[in-house]
């Protein structure tokens, strides 16, 4: 079971951070979202209270189908490649998709063996180093330039055991993450690709991906770079809710075959 909580009423919306956050770090959206729909924010696996989670992307994906059940799922980076797999694995749970700056992973061999090689160095550096001198390291890369240091949530990641997120990164890395590029097509609900226009890599993958999801809305946040939703958190809550008002969820399939 992953640590969740819940807050609002209306339609259910599930969160879920990225690599070494938690979900206290959806708060401010979460508050603001739960004025009109039921919010669940997620500890994703080998983060804050679900630490104890040493599962892959798949097994994770199904845990969190069992704490949010029929919902629109929001996913970033990590979270992103976690609710995507939930969608593959799980379509009659996942009624809308919202994907913040993720990816279905390397569809090269070559490629993904040298990611897997990546993230296993930086899983050794986490558990000799800790957490507090890989976060100066980790924060400090060029994808989170659209940082500041309160959106950086840093005091937040800090609560993250070393031993746990290194253990996610060798379970539930890009690396070792399959390729889901060729089950994009099965994907039947509403999805949403936010990337930032500075994002330029997660932008050509969003690109990519929404040329094989058949009902798939790219939007590209001017001004902002990997972490759209807290760079710009109020861009973002603007752009959701007037998607989710343009696209109804998908039917459930126990409801469309119901006499």
């Amino acid at each position: 079971m992953l640590a969740s909580q819940s807050r609002g009423h209306g339609e259910r919306l599930v969160l879920v951070h990225g690599f070494t956050q938690t979900a206290r770090s959806w708060d401010a959206i979460a508050e603001t979202l739960a004025c009109h729909h039921e919010v669940v924010t997620v500890d994703a696996p080998g983060h804050g209270e679900s630490g104890h989670a040493d599962v892959d992307l798949h097994e994770g994906a199904r845990l969190l189908v069992g704490v949010g059940g029929e919902a629109t799922y929001v996913g970033y980076s990590m979270g992103g490649r976690m609710c995507l797999h939930a969608a593959v694995d799980a379509p009659h749970a996942v009624r809308r998709l919202v994907l913040i700056g993720a990816s279905p992973g390397l569809d090269d061999d070559a490629e993904r063996s040298r990611r897997r090689e990546d993230d296993e160095r930086l899983a050794t550096r986490l558990e000799a180093e800790g957490i507090d001198r890989f976060l100066d390291d980790w924060l400090a890369l060029p994808l989170f330039a659209g940082l500041d240091e309160a959106s950086a949530g840093r005091d937040d990641r800090r609560r993250n055991d070393a031993a746990s997120l290194a253990s996610s990164l060798r379970a539930a890395g890009t690396g070792t993450q399959s390729s889901l590029w060729p089950a994009l097509h099965e994907i039947r609900c509403p999805v949403l690709l936010l990337v930032g226009e500075h994002d330029h890599k997660f932008a050509a993958i969003a690109a990519g991906m929404a040329e094989r999801i058949p009902d798939a809305t790219v939007e590209v946040v001017a001004g902002s770079g990997h972490s759209v939703h807290l760079e710009q958190p109020q861009e973002f809550l603007e752009r959701l809710q007037a998607w989710l008002d343009r696209h109804p969820p998908s039917a459930s399939p126990t409801a469309a075959s119901a006499p």
